[in-house]
This record gives structure tokens, C-alpha cells and sequence, in this order.
């Protein structure tokens, strides 16, 4: 039975990104009541531009997201061993508003990538930046969903053990969440 309200933060932009197919896949299998989908669609952090306008309208209102989301899921590509700009940059800007929105905050990090790896090296670097945060980070079952191409049909994550997994972290997502 849906319940909760899911957060979505997707480091790709691009519409038909794995990444982004893979966080609608963990929101249906999440089944929240309310899934979100952030707007990371930020303009780059500037510490003139915050000190002249303050912080901008949309990351206010992303941050106020997160801090209300019952959980948050986090999904993102490998972009030269790391994590994309966009989400590092969404970081940054959301490290700068008031209230620690991530505090305690149930989390889950999810990758999908062309290559073999999956993305361990962007959970690792995702990871990196999250802890000064303080959210609960879900540890396992790790997903990582390498060789992504072939891993969905369309929007539909085929893979047995990609499938199997998700199911599992956002199992504990949920449990997280208290849901």
C-alpha cells in the first residue's frame, strides 16, 4: 500500500538517462503515497551570488523538499571516477541553506552506468560528500547496475539481480523511514 513521501535526486539531467530510469524503477519499488523529483537544475555555486541575493528561490525549495520526504533516494552516473558536477553542485548549494535538511535523514544511493563497475567509484565519492551531513545512509545491498544498456528494456530495469536488489534497498529504505 503506497505511503511515505520519496525524494528523487538525479545526478544526469538528460531525460532518457539509466540513471534516471533506474530512480523511477526504486520509486515504484519504494511505493510512496508522494514521490518527488528534485530539480537540480541549479545555477552554479557562487559565494558572491549567495552573498549578494542570498540563496536562490529553487534550492530553497529543495532543501525544504528533502527535509519534509519521509526518505531520499540518490541516484547518479560516473563522470571521470567521480560525482556528476549537477549533483555536487546541488550539494554544495543545499550544505548552504538553514535547518540541515539531510540530518538524520533516511538515504539510499543508487548508480547505473555503460561500464562494468556500476558506479562504485561515484557511490564512494557520493558517499564522501553525504557524511557531513549526518543523513542515515542505507549501506546495503549496494546497487549498482553496470552494463546498464543491457540491463533495461525501455524504462524497465530487466536485470535479475539489479531487480533483486533494488527490491532489497528500498526495503530498507522503507524500514528506515519507519513506513
Amino acid at each position: 500500500m503506497p505511503s511515505g513521501t520519496l525524494m528523487g535526486l538525479c545526478g544526469s539531467l538528460r531525460s532518457g538517462s539509466f540513471n534516471r530510469k533506474l530512480m523511477m524503477e526504486a520509486s515504484r519499488a519504494f511505493d510512496p503515497g508522494v514521490f518527488i523529483d528534485g530539480n537540480l537544475r541549479l545555477p552554479l555555486y557562487d559565494g558572491d551570488l549567495e552573498e549578494a541575493e542570498g540563496i536562490p528561490t529553487e534550492v530553497q525549495a529543495l532543501a525544504d523538499q528533502i527535509a519534509s520526504a519521509d526518505a531520499v533516494i540518490v541516484v547518479g552516473p560516473e563522470y571521470n571516477k567521480a560525482i556528476s558536477g549537477v549533483l555536487k553542485n546541488a550539494l554544495d548549494w543545499i550544505s548552504r541553506t538553514k535547518g540541515s535538511p539531510w540530518n538524520g535523514k533516511p538515504v539510499a544511493i543508487l548508480s547505473a552506468t555503460a561500464g562494468r563497475s556500476g558506479g562504485e567509484r561515484t557511490q564512494l565519492s557520493m558517499r564522501e560528500c553525504m557524511v557531513a551531513f549526518r543523513p542515515r545512509l542505507i549501506l546495503g545491498p549496494e546497487v549498482l547496475i553496470g552494463g546498464a544498456s543491457k540491463e533495461f528494456d525501455g524504462d524497465t530495469l530487466t536485470g535479475e539481480m539489479g531487480r533483486k536488489l533494488l527490491g532489497e534497498q528500498m526495503t530498507a529504505l522503507r524500514m528506515a523511514a519507519g513506513l
